[in-house]
C-alpha cells in the first residue's frame, strides 16, 4: 500500500511538472530583431539582449532572435543609453549614443540642496551631461534608504545625505542627465569593524587601519561580495544608468591576513569573481557597470598587488574607469617625468596603452579626470587650461566621455569654460621627452590618491 502511494505520488509530481512545462512553453514566444543606430541608422552589432528567460547579442548585421515569455527585455551597448523596451514579436530597436561629460557629486556634498542644485545647474551651463553620485562611501554608510538588512545591523544608515533619492534621480532624467552610482566597495570600515570576521587582519591578529585609519573587508570572503551586490542592485532598482564600483581591490598593503591565501592569482580571481557576479546580477535592469581602477594599471600586465589586472577587468564590466589624474603618477609614465606639465600627453598616452593591452575598443574606457590641486609635484591648480588638455587628451583616443573627479565636489563656471580650439581632439604622434625613463615596477600605490579631504 505504501509503495503504491510513493508511485502516486512521483506521478503527480512528474504530471505536475510536465503541464508547467507545456504552460511556459505555450507561454513563450519567439522574438526576432534588428538593433540600430538613433542617428545614423546603422545596424548594430555586438549588442547585449536580455530577459529573465533569454539573452544574446545581435550579430554582425543587428540582428537577434530571442525565445521569451518575459514582458520586456533590456538593451544595451557601450557607447549607448541602455534601454527596457516591451517585448514583439517584430522588433526594430534603436539605441542612442551618449557620450558622457560628467562632475562628481560627492556623499558629504550631496546633503547640502543648494551645493546639488549648483552642481546640477552647472552640468547645463557649461553643457556637461552626467553626473556620479556617491551612494556608498569608504567609511560604509549607505546614502539612500536602504531594505538591506546588514546595513541597518552594521549601522550604515545612521548617515543619509540622499533621503530624497528617487526625487533626485527624477529631477536629473527630466533634464537629460545621465546618472552614475558610485559605491566604495572593499573599503569599509563599518562593515569590517562591526563584524571582524569579514575583514583584514594584521599577521599577528589585530584589525588592519589604512592611514585613514579605516579598515577593509575581504574581497574574499562571498558574505562581504553579497552586501555589495546587494548595493548595487538596490541602486540599479532605483533607476540609475550605471553602477560604478570604486575600491574594486584589495588594500596595496602586500602582508595583510584574509580568508585566504593572497597570490597574484588569487587576487585578480577575487576581484574578477565579483565583477562577474555584479553583472550577472545586474543584467535584468537597463544599467551598465564600470570599475575604477589605478592609472599605473593601463601600463603593466601584473595585478600591482591588488588585484586589478587589465587584461581580466575588461571581460566582466561595461567600462573602464582609470583614474589618470597627472598627480596620481608619481613616478611618472615613460618619456614623461612630470606628468603635471603634460596633462594631454599623460592621458591620451595612458589611454593608448590600455587599448593595446585590453585589446579593448576606446569606446570601452571612460576616465577619471584631474580638477583639483597637485599634490605629488609642483602644487599647481588645475584650471581651465589643465582640464581642457586632459578632455583633449581623452577624446582624442575615442574614449566613451570623462569624468571630472574634486572630491569635494567643487568646481566653477570659470574652470569648466572648456571651448575646444579647431582640430584639438586630433591625436599627433606625441613623441615623448628626452628624460629618463619612469620605472613602472617600483610604484608605491599608497601614494597614487590624493590625500583625503
Amino acid at each position: 500500500m505504501e509503495s503504491a502511494v510513493k508511485i502516486g505520488h512521483w506521478i503527480l509530481t512528474l504530471t505536475f511538472l510536465f503541464l508547467f512545462f507545456l504552460s511556459a512553453t505555450a507561454q513563450a514566444q519567439q522574438v526576432f530583431g534588428s538593433v540600430s543606430d538613433s542617428v545614423t541608422g546603422k545596424l548594430l552589432s555586438g549588442v547585449e539582449l536580455h530577459t529573465v528567460d533569454d539573452s544574446m547579442v545581435s550579430d554582425a548585421g543587428g540582428r537577434f532572435a530571442l525565445s521569451t515569455a518575459d514582458e520586456n527585455v533590456v538593451v544595451r551597448r557601450p557607447g549607448y543609453r541602455p534601454l527596457k523596451v516591451p517585448v514583439d514579436s517584430s522588433m526594430q530597436v534603436s539605441l542612442q549614443p551618449f557620450v558622457p561629460k560628467a562632475l562628481y557629486l560627492s556623499f558629504w556634498a550631496a546633503d547640502v540642496r543648494s551645493k546639488r542644485q549648483q552642481i546640477i545647474e552647472l552640468i547645463e551651463t557649461a553643457e556637461l551631461n552626467a553626473l556620479v553620485i556617491d551612494i556608498k562611501s569608504s567609511r560604509g554608510h549607505i546614502a539612500y534608504r536602504s531594505k538591506i538588512p546588514l546595513a541597518k545591523q552594521i549601522g550604515a544608515q545612521q548617515v543619509r545625505p540622499l533621503k530624497d533619492l528617487p526625487e533626485l534621480l527624477a529631477e536629473l532624467k527630466a533634464r537629460g542627465i545621465y546618472t552614475i552610482g558610485r559605491m566604495v566597495v572593499f573599503k569599509d570600515d563599518l562593515l569590517a569593524k562591526q563584524r571582524p570576521e569579514f575583514a583584514a587582519h594584521t599577521k599577528d591578529g589585530q584589525l588592519w587601519q589604512d592611514r585613514e585609519k579605516m579598515s577593509w573587508s575581504d574581497p574574499f570572503n562571498q558574505q562581504v561580495r553579497d552586501y555589495n551586490l546587494a548595493v548595487a542592485e538596490e541602486a540599479a532598482q532605483l533607476g540609475f544608468d550605471e553602477i560604478q564600483f570604486d575600491y574594486i581591490r584589495f588594500p596595496s598593503k602586500s602582508d595583510l591576513v584574509f580568508s585566504q591565501e593572497t597570490t597574484d592569482d588569487s587576487r585578480v580571481a577575487a576581484i574578477n569573481t565579483f565583477l562577474s557576479q555584479a553583472k550577472q546580477r545586474l543584467a535584468s535592469y537597463p544599467v551598465f557597470t564600470s570599475a575604477n581602477i589605478f592609472g599605473y594599471v593601463c601600463w603593466k600586465h601584473r595585478d600591482g598587488k591588488i588585484g586589478q589586472r587589465l587584461v581580466d577587468l575588461g571581460e566582466r564590466v561595461d567600462y573602464l574607469s582609470p583614474m589618470l589624474y597627472p598627480s596620481g603618477f608619481p613616478h611618472g609614465v615613460p618619456g614623461y617625468g612630470n606628468p603635471v606639465k603634460h596633462p594631454y600627453q599623460v592621458i591620451a598616452k595612458s589611454l593608448q596603452k590600455a587599448q593595446k593591452l585590453s585589446k579593448l575598443a576606446p569606446e570601452r574606457f571612460r576616465p577619471w579626470l584631474q580638477a583639483f590641486r597637485d599634490y605629488a609635484f609642483d602644487r599647481r591648480s588645475f584650471k581651465a587650461a589643465e582640464v581642457l588638455a586632459q578632455i583633449n587628451g581623452s577624446d582624442a583616443v575615442g574614449s566613451n566621455g570623462w569624468m571630472l573627479w574634486n572630491a569635494a565636489s567643487r568646481f566653477s563656471e570659470a574652470d569648466l569654460t572648456l571651448e575646444v580650439p579647431f582640430l584639438a581632439k586630433k591625436l599627433v604622434d606625441i613623441e615623448p621627452e628626452p628624460v629618463a625613463p619612469a620605472m613602472l615596477s617600483r610604484v608605491d600605490n599608497s601614494r597614487l590618491l590624493p590625500p583625503a579631504l
